[in-house]
């Protein structure tokens, strides 16, 4: 501003001493914003979220189904499997974030995987479909708001959205299963986000009865994935040998209870996983194929429904697009 209070040409209205924002978004990720961010499903393991389970698993123990759960959880033993799990990661050189809710947080918060994914630019939130879950999703955003992650999306309308139910197949694409807890107008919006960043979404119906994408296609390298015979869906396995992968079928000589559990796995980088100990016939296949197991116990976690893969959320892999 001039002698005569005049603010044309001033900094603050464009003239001289004004300095514009020249760089992209994604080039401003890892310096204005936290490095974060996936565009595959293989590379290192950089940074991960999870919440510890505590108090709030006493819900279960009087009715474990009205809470989603298998069975009534020891609360301590849980805990201690958890805590096991996070030491794994750091172990393997993953950064460990935690959720911490205010309060006492609902029985499946620590199911994190549910709850967000990340693209190379920012994360998208999900809407968990049960009533029992709501919320859930609120306690993951301040977290990564806080830890400073760029938030790209959120599901809006009626939508409904579990993290687990998206993969990536290669930096360009994406895909989505669709049931129980994501549905079309769901996939219709993360198609139309991923298009804004350069991605293709593909959307694919699951068996009935299932509960995740994530349960029925883990991939573990850039042409390696591994299935569940007669689960995984025709087009899911067409579009992967179209993009170059070798499919490894779990062994159809285990009941479904141990692959459930077997395939519930984190990749730590390429050919190298974090599994749940006890399954040997699946560890063995996957040996044979050249993937590395690290092993933990969550005998007890598994009583919840779900294992590694569902308590951990991603938030960072080396971008290999």
């Amino acid at each position: 501003m001039d002698k005569t209070g005049n603010t044309f040409n001033s900094a603050a209205y464009g003239g001289p001493g004004w300095q514009g924002r020249t760089r992209t978004h994604r080039e401003e990720i890892g310096d204005l914003w936290t490095a974060s961010g996936i565009d595959s499903e293989y590379a290192t393991l950089r940074s991960v979220l999870l919440h510890r389970p505590g108090g709030e698993l006493a819900a279960a123990l009087e009715d474990p189904n009205s809470v989603q759960m298998l069975e009534a959880l020891d609360l301590g033993r849980a805990g201690e499997q958890h805590d096991a799990m996070a030491e794994a990661y750091r172990a393997n050189g993953v950064d460990v974030q935690y959720v911490d809710p205010a309060g006492q947080p609902t029985p499946n918060q620590m199911f994190c995987a549910d709850l967000f994914v990340m693209s190379p630019e920012g994360a998208i939130l999900a809407r968990p479909a049960s009533t029992v879950r709501a919320g859930e999703e609120r306690w993951v955003a301040r977290r990564l708001a806080d830890a400073g992650v760029p938030i790209l999306r959120t599901m809006t309308g009626n939508a409904v959205f579990e993290g687990a139910d998206l993969m990536w197949l290669d930096p360009e694409t994406v895909m989505v299963g669709l049931g129980l807890r994501t549905n079309e107008d769901a996939a219709a919006q993360i198609a139309s986000s991923m298009e804004e960043i350069g991605v293709e979404t593909l959307a694919v119906d699951m068996p009935y009865g299932t509960m995740h994408f994530m349960g029925m296609l883990r991939i573990v390298d850039r042409d390696l994935a591994i299935c569940w015979p007669r689960r995984t869906p025709f087009s899911t396995v067409r579009a992967l040998e179209e993009r170059g992968y070798e499919i490894l079928w779990l062994p159809t000589s285990e009941p479904d209870s141990v692959l459930n559990r077997a395939l519930n796995i984190v990749t730590l980088g390429p050919r190298k996983i974090l599994m749940l100990a006890g399954y040997d016939a699946v560890q063995k296949a996957y040996e044979k194929a050249g993937i590395e197991c690290v092993t933990i116990d969550g005998s007890e976690l598994v009583k919840a429904a779900g294992a590694i893969g569902c308590l951990t959320g991603v938030v960072r892999r080396d971008l290999v697009g």
